[in-house]
């Protein structure tokens, strides 16, 4: 099966070393343009494109998929299949249509819940206990193609997004080879998604990191898993903007956003039900620090508002 492969950060990476692993025919790898990053601006390439060229894989990057601009590619190529793996455009109908075995889609979550952009960090801000991968058919609309294999992960009660993006990323790759394997068997029934079901998966924003005493500590434990390793959550302290990694959920009660002890063992805020305790700062300015070495040459009074 002649596999022409799309995709572009390192989730799509793993899925692209899966095929390699596992000897599959990979023809070619269509990837996002590189991009400036970092403070220099210096021209980043997607890991895709890193990975692709370290196996000796034919590299294309498109400025557009628009009217037809892939399609004497596709027809040099002649792929058997597509598979697409967070590419980050929306693929037109020439594209879906042109292989023979159509075009699949690995998506990090259990279609219909979460369509969209980033359906990893959603399942961990929203609190879910199991989440996983589903392998569909592509079609026009964002993810709501036939479904054909899925598979679970549980979320661990402490696991942040960036380390169950690790995790369903390598499940990902499972979830592909029997895929294809089911397709070119003919031993796959595709299933069609319930639309009442489906949740969607906003893409995240800088400005979403910031928390809101006012909810629970349990609602305010599970953003700051979920943000990270990006955007990451934050507050206020003094006027200066401080992030959080990570939050340890406790009982005691208090004025939403209020300190209610800083000391050697962290800064516990309280919420609206609950607190929630900070063991390691860093505050604008400054590197990331435990929070007993912050409060070492910055006094934080009980009662001190965060958030302002």
């Amino acid at each position: 099966m002649r596999i022409l492969f799309m995709g572009t950060p390192e989730f799509a990476q793993i899925s692209l070393k899966a095929l390699i692993d596992d000897k599959r025919d990979v023809i070619g790898v269509i990837t996002q343009p590189d991009k400036p990053k970092g403070r220099g601006y210096e021209m980043s390439m997607p890991e895709v494109k890193i990975f692709a060229l370290e196996q000796n894989i034919p590299v294309y990057q498109p400025e557009t998929l628009k009217d037809e601009a892939i399609l004497p590619l596709l027809q040099e190529l002649n792929p058997d299949i597509i598979v697409v793996v967070a590419y980050g455009k929306i693929l037109p109908e020439y594209i879906l249509n042109y292989p023979r075995y159509g075009c699949i889609n690995i998506h990090g979550s259990l279609l219909p819940e979460y369509r969209g952009a980033a359906p990893i960090q959603r399942a961990v801000i929203d609190g879910k206990k199991v989440s996983g991968v589903t392998s569909m058919y592509m079609e026009k609309g964002l993810d709501t193609g036939d479904m054909l294999i899925k598979a679970e992960l549980p979320i661990g009660e402490e696991t942040t997004a960036g380390e169950y993006h690790d995790a369903l990323a390598v499940l990902g790759g499972e979830v592909l080879l029997k895929t294809l394997d089911g397709l070119k068997k003919g031993t796959i029934t595709p299933e069609k998604q319930d639309d009442s079901l489906s949740t969607y998966a906003s893409q995240l924003s800088k400005a979403e990191g910031e928390i809101d005493w006012n909810n629970t500590s349990e609602q305010i434990y599970n953003k700051v898993r979920g943000l990270n390793p990006w955007p990451k959550a934050f507050s206020f302290i003094g006027g200066k903007r401080f992030v959080v990694d990570f939050v340890y959920k406790c009982d005691d009660d208090g004025n939403a956003g209020e300190v209610l002890s800083a000391d050697s063992d962290g800064i516990k805020v309280a919420c609206k039900k609950g607190s929630v305790i900070i063991k390691e700062i860093k505050v604008e300015g400054k590197k990331k620090m435990s929070a007993e070495d912050y409060l070492r040459g910055h006094k934080i009074e009980k009662g001190t508002k965060l958030g302002v």
